[in-house]
């Protein structure tokens, strides 16, 4: 497994870093246009089931909730329309949050998740929608989940993978490949995020090697479900109830 992502000709944590954040920050205007158009507009439905699945939380009265990598804040407004508290949202691309700003009074952050500026054991659940996988470090940012749940807290991760299907996979990766990047090229003017992209999927871990990296880094039970003929998938893990994690 790849300790985090590759771009091309990219290499060191800050450097990574560095070029995510201003590869977001060129595509952030027509980011959302983006993603209804290039998913078809079934990204609203990965959204619907990740908040379905994490309703029980939502709806307490005292949960804390933090959406990181929020992006332009699609996931984060999802989850208010059903959250009895406060949604907090939190992401390193200042462009990408001033357009979140625009469609949500929640609370945002501007910060990098592999290192938030909150203190252990804050949150009884953590989201992240499509950002696991453009971290520098994917193991390090999920101790960084682990460090800021509360003990029995949750951490929902909606990710982009490999298809299980090899025929269906070989047709989405020629979509992903070919045509994904021409048109988001075209439409964002950023041919080069659109070539990252889709490769960031490839090289990223598959669905059951992501749940297995979640256990070892201390998630309990894990699980996770295909939607889409597998192109995305949801990953849920609890941090451990005892104190003695």
């Amino acid at each position: 497994m790849n300790r985090g992502t590759t771009p091309d000709g990219v290499s060191g944590d800050e450097q990574v870093s560095r070029w995510v954040r201003n590869m977001f920050g060129d595509v952030a205007p027509r980011y959302d246009l983006l993603n209804h158009l290039l998913s078809f507009n079934i990204d609203k439905h990965w959204r619907k089931r990740t908040v379905k699945t994490v309703r029980d939380v939502l709806k307490r009265p005292d949960a804390r909730v933090l959406d990181i990598c929020c992006g332009t804040g699609d996931l984060m407004l999802a989850l208010q329309a059903e959250c009895a508290t406060t949604v907090y949202g939190s992401d390193f691309c200042h462009p990408m949050l001033t357009v979140a700003r625009r469609k949500s009074r929640g609370p945002l952050f501007e910060s990098d998740a592999l290192s938030l500026p909150v203190a252990n054991a804050s949150f009884d659940l953590l989201t992240v929608a499509f950002g696991l996988r453009n971290f520098a470090d994917y193991r390090k940012g999920l101790r960084e989940m682990l460090r800021v749940l509360r003990p029995g807290g949750t951490a929902a991760i909606l990710e982009f993978t490999q298809p299980p299907n090899k025929a269906f996979a070989s047709l989405y990766n020629f979509y992903s490949l070919n045509i994904l990047p021409v048109l988001g090229g075209a439409i964002s003017g950023s041919k080069d995020a659109y070539s990252y992209l889709p490769e960031s999927v490839r090289k990223f871990p598959d669905a059951p090697n992501l749940a297995a990296v979640m256990r070892e880094e201390g998630f309990e039970d894990v699980k996770f479900e295909y939607m889409t003929f597998g192109i995305v998938a949801l990953h849920t893990g609890k941090v451990r109830s005892r104190p003695d994690r």
